[in-house]
């Protein structure tokens, strides 16, 4: 019975798809009673600080191989370098096994960082759920995190969706709402953090040390997968910080190694049946860049038999027809939209824009200056592009959009909220957008994504989604 509902609901799904093909999109008129657009006071519970001298804080961990057999843990101690060590084990009383990590700290400007630890522990099973300790004595603090299924061509897994998260009222709504829905097993972010460059000074690195302790809630317990936004760069030379992406990378790594990057602004991961790639919009990208030349290698070695799914995670979005930061992504799209078709991407999600938008599958890869096509046409072996800039921060909403809606454009709306995208096999796909005002179970736009390489019968794409 169960089965026979399942396959009625995708059923229902790819109908109502294939009936709005090629028809207006949705402009939602849904208008958010928001909490003002600042950041939450320092003294806040969210941001306080654990019990014992020297307490580890601002936990989080992420994919430390390509296949998901590895974790990357992270966190700071204030006041000294202490143990930088974890210990781990399938039992919660009986951590039998310990990994040894590396320490560092760093000045910006007048703030001086704590100690950052960072701790690769290798050769875990997958399906299982690990318990960590990290700290010693009174000042220790338990964890625990579950490994994701081997990689495999119909394996399901859920990913939740979050960007531009910030620190506001508004991002602990988004974050609480995330949570309370109990259903992503990872989180894709696709950039802009603590938005502590809003800040003046040393309340830059402080506001860096408030967002970790307030992300922690889940990034200690699932892998987030990390993006750089324009608010990471933190290029500063009024107060003489000339080194950009100083503080993030301090503070958060990737296992950019593994997928044979030379940066970890961009780098790649299998998990479960999905390839995920991390673009960073504000690193070069042009012809001849190590980016470049990285994506290219990288996109050739997708194996679409072993991981069904392809993602792509960046900033900027591509296509987005809202009015704030219009066309920031087009060199980008120049540059990159060509492979994104040819190698059938399904979903590309940006952040940046802060609202929510979703495409239908267009491309422009047409386009030239001398007679093609001048405006994006339909392209069943184009992805979807998603906008999910709408996590928090402190600079509000961005309600302006073109009007008419583009062609292109199938739902947007100016609210705060996540997503979820739980794979069920290697053809379908569920994706659901979460308003912060509505319940927990209730999705704002929701669509069956069918994949674009297993979508028919010859592994390629027909329909609409």
């Amino acid at each position: 019975m169960h089965t026979m509902l399942l396959k009625f609901v995708l059923a229902s799904f790819v109908l109502l798809s294939c009936i709005r093909d090629g028809r207006a999109g949705i402009t939602s008129s849904f208008v958010r009673p928001q909490w003002p657009s600042e950041d939450m006071p320092v003294d806040h519970e969210v941001f306080a600080i654990p019990k014992g001298y020297n307490a580890p804080q601002q936990v989080h961990i992420t994919q430390g191989d390509y296949d998901g057999k590895a974790v990357i843990i992270s966190w700071v101690t204030p006041d000294e370098p202490g143990p930088s060590h974890v210990q781990y084990g399938t039992s919660k009383s009986r951590l039998r096994t310990s990994k040894e990590g590396t320490v560092a700290n760093y000045t910006f400007y007048n703030y001086k960082s704590g100690y950052i630890h960072h701790c690769l522990v290798e050769g875990l099973q997958y399906n299982t759920k690990y318990y960590y300790r990290i700290g010693s004595g009174d000042s220790a603090r338990d964890f625990w995190f579950e490994t994701p299924p081997p990689v495999g061509i119909d394996t399901p897994y859920k990913f939740g969706i979050i960007g531009d998260l910030g620190q506001t009222f508004n991002s602990l709504s988004t974050l609480e709402h995330y949570l309370e829905s109990g259903e992503g097993q990872a989180v894709l972010y696709v950039g802009d953090l603590s938005y502590s460059d809003e800040h003046e000074f040393e309340d830059v690195g402080l506001r860096w040390d408030t967002w970790g302790r307030f992300a922690e809630k889940s990034a200690a317990y699932q892998p987030w997968f990390w993006n750089v936004g324009n608010h990471e760069v933190e290029f500063m030379p009024e107060v003489g910080e000339l080194v950009p992406f100083k503080n993030y990378l301090y503070r958060y790594t990737t296992p950019y190694l593994a997928s044979n990057s030379s940066s970890p602004l961009w780098y790649s991961a299998r998990r479960a049946s999905a390839h995920i790639i991390v673009l960073s919009s504000y690193s070069p990208f042009v012809k001849y860049t190590p980016q470049y030349i990285w994506l290219k290698n990288e996109l050739a070695r997708v194996d679409r038999k072993i991981t069904p799914w392809l993602f792509v995670i960046m900033h900027k979005p591509l296509y987005s027809s809202n009015v704030a930061h219009y066309m920031e992504g087009e060199a980008m799209r120049a540059v990159f939209e060509s492979w994104f078709v040819q190698y059938k991407v399904d979903a590309i999600f940006s952040g940046h824009v802060h609202a929510y938008e979703r495409s239908y599958r267009y491309s422009n890869i047409d386009y030239n200056i001398t007679g093609g096509r001048r405006y994006p046409v339909p392209d069943p072996s184009a992805p979807i592009y998603v906008t999910i800039g709408d996590g928090g921060n402190l600079e509000g909403l961005a309600s302006s959009y073109l009007d008419p809606q583009p062609e292109y454009s199938a739902f947007r709306e100016a609210s705060y909220g996540h997503a979820t995208l739980e794979i069920k096999n290697r053809t379908h796909a569920i994706y659901n957008w979460y308003r912060n005002d509505d319940g927990k179970r209730v999705a704002a736009d929701s669509l069956v994504l069918l994949n674009q390489y297993w979508g028919s019968n010859n592994g390629k794409q027909s329909a609409s989604y």
